[in-house]
This record gives C-alpha cells, structure tokens and sequence, in this order.
C-alpha cells in the first residue's frame, strides 16, 4: 500500500507540473514548487514538514547554483559586448576560409556558448551566417546548422551553462568531471549533428538569407586581441579541472599546501571571479569601456539569470520532497528489481518532458529531481555521475517543436516555414540527444 501511495504522488506531482505549464501557461518557477507540494501531501507528510523540505531543497540549491550562474552570466555579458564573441567566430573564419566555413560555424558555437547564452549566441553570430549564404550560393542551412549544433551542444554539456550546471548540483557531480565528460562527448556530437546533417539538409533544402541580413553587422568597438579572449574563457575551465584531476589523484600533489591552493583557486566561485576580474579588466577597462558602464551589462545581465535560477532552485525542492518521502528510494528499488539502468531512466524522463512541455532546462532539472534520489548512497564515482548529467541533458535537447521557443527563434531568424523548421531544427536536436546519448553510454558502460 506504501509503495502504491507513493507511486501515485509522484504521478500526482509530475501531471500537476505539466498540467500548470502547459494549460495554466504557469512560469515553472512556481509549478515546481506546487508539484513538489502536491508530492508531498500526497504522500502523507504533514504542512510544516513539507514547507521545510521545499525550502531546505531551495536553500542547498541555490547556495551554489545561483552563484555560478550569476558569475558566469556577467563573465558572458562582457564577452559579447566587447565584440570579443564575434571575434572568435571572424577568427575562426579566417583560420577555415569559406570552402570549411562549416567547421568554423561549428567550432564558433561551441566556443562562445561556454559562457554567453544559446540565443544571445545564435542572434550575435547569425549575421555571419548571412553573408556565408550571400558569398557563396549555397542554402542557409549548410552553415546554420552548423552552428546551432555547436551552439546547443555547449549550452546542454558543458559548464558554465545554467543546464549542466543545476543538474551537477541536484545529483551531486562534480563540475570538474562534467566539464571533461562533456567535451568528450560534445566533440563527436556536435560533428554528426551540425556537420554531417548541416550537409545533407543544405543539400535537400534551399534556404536563402533572408532580406534583413542585407548589411552586414560588425561591432560597433574594436575587437579584442583574440589570444586574449581565449585565454580568458579557458582559465575557469583550466581551474576548474585542475582541481578536479588533483582531487582525484590524476595529477600526484604532495604538498598539502598546494593542494589547499589548488582547491581554492580550482573551485567554481573562485575560478569565475577570476575569470571575471580578468574581463572586467582586459577586456573591458583595457578596451574603452567606463566603469559605470561595465556595472550596467553586468547589471543588465542578470535579468536571465534569475529565472534559470529560481526554476533550479524549485527543481532543487521538487527533489528534496522525493528523498524525504521515501519515493525517490522506492523508485531506485523497483528499478534495481527489474535490472533498469540508471543512465536510460535519466535519458527516457528528461526526453519525455522535453517533448510534452518544451523548455529543455525544466527538463533536465526535472528528470535531476527524480534521479537524485535513486543514486543517493549508492557509492557511484564523479566519472558515473558526471555520464549521468550528459544523459539528462541529452534527453533534455531532443525533438525541439513547436512548443520550444528556440524552434521559433530559428523558424523567424532563418526565414524558415514551419515544415522546413521541423525537418532541419528539430531534426538536428534529435540527432543531437541520440548521438550525445549513444557517446556517454559507451563511455559510461566500457570505461
């Protein structure tokens, strides 16, 4: 009876959830924290103990998710207002030439979506997409594709993006292993879904640029060194897996006093401040920028921040709830029963709500909440669950339609119709998931 009541609060919860997203048009912010409420008196706890999980589940959270998010916004903000992302991607571009433009398209979105936002990204970079089309003849999407791939493939793998980020955190990852696990399997990833697919669907379907990209965008300021801009972005990352590769015993350490060092300078808040400092810095004071100018992106910057991080901080109870009430347990139980592995639970939730309501963020922290529970003491190492974060995020980046707005913005963007969206966009965040899933399901099971 036990385990039939808590099989049908956690049903209870997720049917609230999408019930409220997707008729009620509710922000996910406080879907989340009704379906995790509904779970909870569903299962039987009384008022005062779930307000207490929902904010012990928001407070462990947000301590540090909301800090690196915000970190790692102002640090994407003055990247891509001191032209410094359109001068990876015209770098790039002169290395490849126009016949490989598409490798450069690639390797641009997966450069400057590290720390700028997939559309902030994609808005800053299609002008160069534009005048590949206009130079060259050739469909819109052989180079759109490309970076988009690239471009989705960082914003759902690797941190410092909101998505890995919050979903290492709900199940305990380490970031250090997430960011090598996400390379690993972003690389291959984004070279079947962005190159391989960018020229078979270039070739199917003509797509010209549309009227707008008549003038060519530039920065309006000078660009910044390029070395420059690339050192920066690599030092959090640098930190961060150093850190991580001395904690694990990969990189032999016998001071303890550098290990100390090491493991201060390596954790997140203090390898994106540095990281911030040294924007603020070289790339702002160093190339004509105010003070008062750099406080207002930075201010400005963290309008976006705050609702990734309040939905993380909800699918941070929604979670919570789950252990307190024994649910996440029962799941772990009934799945070690029947021999269903872990990483495919993680992969088949996270798609299927990325599918019936669209956002791939609520995805993946959803599909985090019911995973943490079940890997809760069960002993596995920062490689097992760092494999796991990239499956959530597989999942949570496939089959985008017409309930996503990304679908939008590249249906309006690249003067697309709706079909052409749908065999193009959509089909690239498919393959997308299922590469990104079949990668990490070799590394997880053969490693």
């Amino acid at each position: 009876m036990t385990e039939l009541r808590l099989l049908a609060a956690i049903a209870a919860g997720i049917i609230v959830l999408l019930l409220l997203i997707l008729r009620v048009k509710m922000h996910a912010f406080p879907a989340l924290l009704i379906a995790a409420i509904v779970v909870g008196f569903a299962a039987g706890l009384d008022a005062g103990l779930i307000i207490t999980t929902v904010q012990k589940g928001m407070g462990d959270t947000l301590g540090f998710v909301a800090t690196v998010v915000g970190l790692g916004t102002m640090f994407g903000a003055i990247l891509e207002h001191s032209g410094g992302a359109r001068g990876i991607a015209g770098f790039l571009m002169q290395k490849f030439g126009v016949k490989r433009a598409p490798v450069a398209m690639v390797l641009s979105g997966f450069t400057v979506a590290i720390p700028v936002f997939f559309d902030v990204a994609f808005i800053l970079l299609i002008p160069l997409v534009y005048a590949l089309q206009k130079r060259t003849g050739k469909s819109l999407l052989l180079f759109a594709i490309p970076l988009l791939s690239g471009l989705a493939v960082t914003h759902a793998f690797i941190p410092p993006t909101p998505g890995p980020i919050a979903v290492a955190d709900i199940i305990g990852a380490d970031l250090g292993w997430v960011i090598g696990i996400g390379f690993l399997v972003g690389i291959p990833t984004a070279v079947v879904s962005g190159l391989l697919f960018g020229k078979y669907i270039g070739k199917k379907i003509f797509v010209e640029a549309p009227s707008l990209s008549d003038e060519e965008v530039t920065a309006d300021q000078e660009i910044p060194d390029i070395r420059t801009v690339f050192a920066i972005i690599a030092v959090p990352i640098f930190l961060i897996l150093l850190n991580t590769f001395t904690e694990s015993g990969l990189i032999p350490v016998s001071s303890p006093y550098i290990t100390q060092g090491i493991a201060l300078l390596g954790h997140p808040f203090t390898a994106l401040i540095i990281a911030n400092i040294l924007a603020w810095y070289l790339l702002g004071l160093r190339q004509g920028f105010t003070r008062k100018q750099l406080l207002d992106i930075s201010s400005r910057s963290m309008a976006p921040a705050g609702s990734i991080i309040l939905i993380t901080g909800a699918g941070g109870a929604f979670k919570q709830v789950l252990i307190d009430t024994g649910a996440g347990g029962m799941i772990a139980q009934s799945l070690a029963g029947v021999g269903f592995p872990v990483l495919v639970f993680a992969f088949l939730i996270s798609a299927a709500v990325r599918i019936i309501q669209g956002s791939s963020t609520v995805a993946m922290i959803t599909a985090a909440g019911l995973v943490a529970p079940l890997i809760e003491g069960t002993g596995f190492s920062g490689f097992e669950l760092a494999c796991i974060v990239i499956a959530i995020a597989s999942g949570g980046s496939i089959m985008s339609h017409v309930n996503d707005s990304g679908f939008w913005m590249v249906n309006q963007f690249l003067g697309l119709t709706e079909k052409q969206t749908f065999r193009s966009w959509t089909v690239m965040t498919t393959i997308l998931a299922l590469t990104g899933f079949g990668v990490v399901s070799v590394l997880y099971y053969v490693f």
